[in-house]
């Protein structure tokens, strides 16, 4: 039986031909010019790394093309391997939904960098432009969940899941707004909450924690929203909330969902406390009141529902 890494190359393959051949067609229709964002990253990862691609005219566009081709298909191929790893941790989403999450993280990592190294501003994009890129990235999603429907692993025949209830998905939903406060909490407060960890998991989950409340206090610390913190905050909100469905036999769809949700909604409106509360008070002060939520927030949503239960053999498959 194929595995879970074999299963995401080939269902990142699949989904890199797709988005190609979406976006090809969509400049034969359109007759317009393919898009010189590739090449332009090539030039700002180069520049960031001290160094130029190499060659002059021609030559040097030659590769600028074909690392920007290189590039495409080794983000299609990685978000593919993801996909896979997620399914097979169950995270399971119905095929429509796993086409447009798939999809929609194909279009984060290849825009997420573009606006990161500014490169282009997607705030400034008009409808066609945003058309452009999302309809091939639709493609991706659905030729990658196509796969990865048709070809189940033999952990995902093993981990049977049953689904979310209602209070498993708003406990994750708070444990992902504890993670937007502070992202250590996205490991330390399933860790902390469950019997079966060990001290030394203890401990390590206490320190990162008591590191990033002393963390955030210093200056120069990076805005919890800018492009370098924000996707680990999310990821931490969304793996805290696929290991609550884990500890549950729960299908993680749902609560990984909520888990992202609420990590983004907790970065944003962490952020405009401090600056509402950093007008009226010490910043210190609205900090601890911070840290204060954050942990309460992480205790409520992992301190339910610690014991694991056996799933029942009748399970919803998607």
């Amino acid at each position: 039986m194929i595995g879970t890494l074999a299963r995401g190359l080939v269902a990142g393959a699949a989904g890199t031909t797709a988005l190609n051949a979406v976006t090809h067609l969509d400049v034969l229709w359109r007759g317009r010019a393919p898009s010189e964002t590739p090449g332009r990253v090539v030039d700002a990862l180069a520049a960031a790394a001290g160094t130029r691609v190499p060659g002059r005219g021609a030559v040097r566009e030659h590769r600028r093309t074909a690392l920007g081709a290189l590039s495409g298909i080794g983000t299609g191929l990685g978000i593919g391997v993801l996909a896979s790893a997620a399914r097979a941790a169950g995270v399971r989403f119905p095929a429509p939904v796993g086409a447009v999450v798939t999809g929609a993280a194909a279009m984060a990592g290849t825009d997420l960098p573009v606006a990161g190294l500014g490169v282009s501003d997607p705030r400034t994009w008009s409808a066609a432009d945003w058309a452009a890129d999302a309809v091939p990235h639709l493609a991706y999603g659905a030729a990658v969940q196509g796969v990865l429907s048709a070809v189940p692993v033999a952990r995902e025949q093993r981990d049977l899941r049953t689904p979310a209830a209602p209070g498993l998905v708003l406990r994750s939903a708070v444990l992902g707004l504890a993670t937007g406060g502070r992202s250590s909490l996205a490991v330390a407060g399933p860790v902390l909450a469950d019997p079966r960890s060990r001290g030394a998991s203890r401990l390590g989950a206490l320190a990162a924690v008591a590191g990033e409340l002393v963390a955030d206090k210093q200056p120069g610390v990076p805005a919890r929203t800018s492009a370098e913190s924000l996707p680990v905050r999310l990821l931490g909100g969304a793996g805290a909330a696929g290991r609550l469905a884990a500890r549950q036999g729960a299908n993680g769809a749902a609560p990984v969902t909520a888990g992202l949700l609420g990590a983004l909604g907790g970065s944003f409106g962490g952020l405009a406390w401090r600056r509402w509360a950093g007008a009226r008070v010490p910043d210190w002060q609205a900090a601890l009141a911070e840290d204060a939520v954050a942990i309460a927030l992480a205790a409520a949503a992992c301190l339910p529902g610690r014991r694991t239960r056996r799933v029942p053999l009748s399970v919803v498959r998607s």
